[in-house]
């Protein structure tokens, strides 16, 4: 680890002298992209992250929005890339408990899971190699930790193969009464570290995070890698559920990022205060660790808790009971943020770091980069066989069903999962609000590829599209955005078109975002991955059922919210079919009011004459067809205007299926809000017949179950 020349130069500067190893180490790990988000802050006030029921925005370990008076929710997300390509089961697998520890360091007790994976094309053998070893590493922790997996996507492109992403985020449940945050509170209190023992596993994994991946990451960097223990995790989660029962926490911080010495500083720097910590304190599982190791090692299950000084005897009762670690470290002070080591040789104390905590944390310069608006893709369509087309598309593994994934995972624990995964969007029952709690989460890297600006817009859009299909409206989301190496101009025009969109269109939603993750130098040997945003939005209904997504063997088919087809401009730019048939096109246009078509979707799925809805994103009307169809009901439809292959195919979001036995109302709901075309009817058994004009399709339920089980049949 070096500190880079421009910003020592700062740092003496600023302290009038030389820093030393410890505080130049802590420095370039504090002062990482990963940490300062030195290339993204300047982008990120485009977001609007306020409304009413925003108690805590961003900046903590995760937000916090409001059910109700007394009901709160935590919202949080974050990525685990490069340890994910090193070592996709340690990697992916803490990453989940990195995101848990957020929730808990909130006061509040971790409810959902929800995983978004991006990986290169599915026939790549290594790509096969880190796709199976995320996901176990995943299932592993997160059903050891008793929290359910319940929402996710997963996406292959060919621009992932030398970087994979890995986005976890999770929900978690607390209440005005329990409410944590991360802001030290009183000069006197105790620092006390509460977990796992320290050892040298992830050092320097924030500076490793905000770097390109070398070919040779997977042997070099290993050490940069945290080794998580979920039952360990475990206990500290109910550990910290009865810190919180008692009232014994002032502040709380997980130890993420730059370890210790980030964790530390931070909570101290936001209050503007300093600290003392004595870093030999520290319990540690390894010996003769220096301070700097002390500092800055990513052992992951450990939590910082501000206490006052009468409770720190019953928090180490609470810790002894749940069998973890415990030590007084240091406590809070007016000064500056200091920590000291003894001297084995002359018993004396050694002043290792003497800073400015808010100079550490925020000192950090922006940088001033170039960017590049990515060029509009020209129209080149392919002249596939309609028939050929469907049978590629609906078996690609990007619209395949992704059952090999969410199988592994356990999606009933704690008994709230009212729907659950590879449904439009899972519905949590949150029953001290009697309400129920939709959550979808995703990106589409094929959109942002292709249009990054317009793209974006269009995944905020059809998270809120996939949560109005359940009855819900949207409250608020968090966003994880990824991107490359953002001293490319083309690289970062490309990510600030995606935070631009995607900050644009949950404005027009009314759906602010909260917090959030910032992910860069995705970028290897291979090339830069794709401007990939991936959001996790939540949304609000009264009770916790839901229209199902499969039809029922009676009643109208209607497609609401189709554009292309009203303005008879269908466009096909991103879409599954010119990946798969090697076309482009320019982007969809979206609709022209966003947020009244969400309203009247989500009020719509709620009346009681609706028998199903599915919202048509990925894939098109091609896959969401596809995806209704049962053992027992099928589907009977004729495609609308003179291009079928852009009918099926395009992938404007924003738009429904609707089965309903009340087709009138439907209409009559959707007047002046958005387009609505009758499609078909549903039908007994389970075919599905398409009438595209001179040519008919046909299929049924087996067939398409065995079509969509790609990944499956493949990976088993």
């Amino acid at each position: 680890m070096s500190l880079a020349d421009s910003d020592r130069e700062l740092v003496v500067s600023e302290l009038d002298r030389e820093p030393t190893r410890a505080e130049a180490a802590l420095f370039e790990n504090l002062w990482s992209e990963h940490c300062a988000y030195r290339s993204s802050r300047p982008l990120l006030s485009a977001f609007d992250s306020e409304g009413e029921r925003v108690v805590v925005g961003p900046g903590d370990d995760a937000a916090v929005v409001a059910l109700d008076g007394e009901t709160y929710i935590t919202l949080g997300i974050e990525s685990h890339n490069h340890p994910s390509y090193v070592d996709p089961f340690d990697g992916a697998a803490t990453g989940v408990g990195g995101i848990v520890r957020d929730t808990l360091s909130m006061g509040a007790y971790p409810i959902a899971l929800a995983d978004s994976l991006y990986f290169g094309e599915f026939d790549d053998e290594h790509s096969k190699y880190l796709f199976e070893g995320v996901v176990e590493g995943i299932s592993h922790y997160g059903n050891c930790i008793g929290v359910p997996t319940v929402a996710g996507s997963v996406d292959f492109h060919t621009d992932y193969e030398g970087n994979p992403l890995v986005n976890v985020a999770c929900v978690g449940l607390t209440t005005e009464e329990r409410l944590v945050t991360a802001e030290a509170q009183e000069p006197g209190n105790k620092l006390v570290l509460v977990g796992n023992a320290t050892g040298r596993d992830g050092l320097g994994g924030a500076s490793f995070a905000s770097e390109d991946l070398a070919e040779d990451a997977e042997t070099e960097d290993r050490p940069a890698v945290q080794v998580g223990d979920p039952y360990a995790e475990k206990l500290l989660i109910e550990a910290n559920e009865q810190l919180v029962d008692e009232d014994l926490i002032e502040s709380a911080r997980d130890l993420g990022a730059a370890g210790l010495g980030g964790a530390s500083s931070e909570m101290v720097a936001k209050a503007d205060l300093g600290a003392h910590i004595e870093l030999d304190r520290v319990h540690q599982r390894e010996p003769n660790m220096n301070a700097l190791e002390i500092l800055l090692a990513e052992s992951q299950e450990r939590m910082c808790y501000e206490v006052e000084p009468d409770n720190v005897e019953r928090v180490r009762e609470i810790a002894e009971r749940f069998d973890l670690g415990c030590s007084v470290i240091g406590e809070v002070t007016e000064g500056n943020y200091v920590c000291t080591v003894e001297e084995s040789a002359s018993g004396e104390r050694e002043t290792v770091v003497d800073v400015d905590a808010y100079f550490l944390g925020e000192g950090a310069p922006m940088n001033d980069l170039e960017s590049e608006v990515p060029p509009e893709p020209e129209p080149d369509l392919p002249d596939a066989d309609l028939t050929d087309a469907f049978d590629a598309v609906v078996s690609s593994p990007n619209t395949a069903s992704k059952r090999w994934v969410y199988r592994q995972y356990d999606h009933e624990v704690g008994v709230r999962t009212s729907v659950g995964p590879g449904d439009d969007a899972a519905i949590m029952a949150v029953r001290e609000a009697e309400q129920g709690l939709a959550l979808s989460t995703g990106g589409a890297p094929n959109w942002t590829d292709a249009a990054p600006y317009e793209g974006a817009r269009a995944v905020a859009l059809e998270n809120a599209t996939n949560i109005a299909a359940k009855g819900a409206t949207p409250l608020a989301a968090v966003d994880c955005l990824n991107g490359g190496n953002p001293e490319k101009p083309d690289v970062y025009g490309g990510f600030t078109g995606i935070v631009d969109g995607l900050a644009e269109m949950c404005e027009t939603l009314s759906t602010p975002v909260v917090g959030g993750n910032v992910s860069l130098y995705n970028d290897s040997v291979a090339g830069p991955i794709p401007p990939t945003p991936t959001l996790a939005m939540v949304g609000a209904k009264d009770g916790y059922d839901a229209p199902p997504l499969s039809v029922a063997a009676d009643g109208d088919l209607l497609l609401v919210g189709d554009r292309g087809l009203a303005a008879d401009d269908v466009r096909l730019g991103g879409s599954e079919y010119l990946a798969q048939f090697d076309g482009s096109d320019r982007f969809p246009a979206l609709p022209d009011d966003p947020a009244a078509l969400i309203e009247t979707l989500a009020a719509v799925a709620d009346e009681d004459a609706t028998l199903a809805v599915h919202d048509v994103s990925h894939g098109g009307l091609a896959v969401a067809l596809a995806e209704m169809v049962t053992a027992d009901a099928g589907l009977e439809v004729s495609l609308p205007g003179d291009d079928p292959a852009g009918t099926l195919f395009h992938e404007q979001p924003g738009r429904a299926l609707i089965q309903t036995d009340s087709p009138a109302a439907v209409r009559d709901a959707f007047d002046g809000v958005a387009p609505v075309v009758e499609l078909g009817t549903a039908t007994d058994g389970g075919r599905l017949v398409i009438d595209a004009g001179d040519r008919t399709i046909e299929t049924d339920a087996a067939t398409i179950r065995e079509r969509r089980a790609t990944i499956e049949r493949d990976l088993e």
